[in-house]
């Protein structure tokens, strides 16, 4: 299971998972329902020759990750970017409404 780090600033939350050896094509990224799940599947298969020998290696890695969206996320506008085994995601925050305090309301 990758390492995950989570920064919350004032306009976004910023994620990086630590994936080497990967690609971007290799990962897989959706939001739905409040919650954000990062995937990955990566299959290698190595074959050689030598003389009589054959040899063959099969390589196969794969993860999941899902994360609980705070309300005040904008789904819409999530970016990810990879480089250098490490996948950055942006979460942008959006502005939620606060509910007004109660207010007592006197009886003349």
């Amino acid at each position: 299971m990758p390492a995950v780090n989570v920064r919350e600033t004032d306009k976004s939350f910023d994620v990086e998972v630590a994936a080497p050896g990967l690609s971007k094509k290799d990962f897989k990224i959706t939001s739905e329902n409040g919650l954000l799940t990062i995937s990955s599947e990566k299959k290698e298969e190595k074959e050689e020759k030598e003389n009589d020998y054959t040899r063959k290696e099969f390589n196969y890695s794969t993860f999941s990750r899902t994360f609980t969206l705070p309300e005040n996320i904008n789904e819409d506008d999530i970016k990810a970017t990879y480089e250098d085994g490490i996948l950055k995601l942006k979460l942008s925050k959006k502005m939620i409404s606060q509910p007004k305090a109660q207010k007592a309301i006197e009886v003349r």
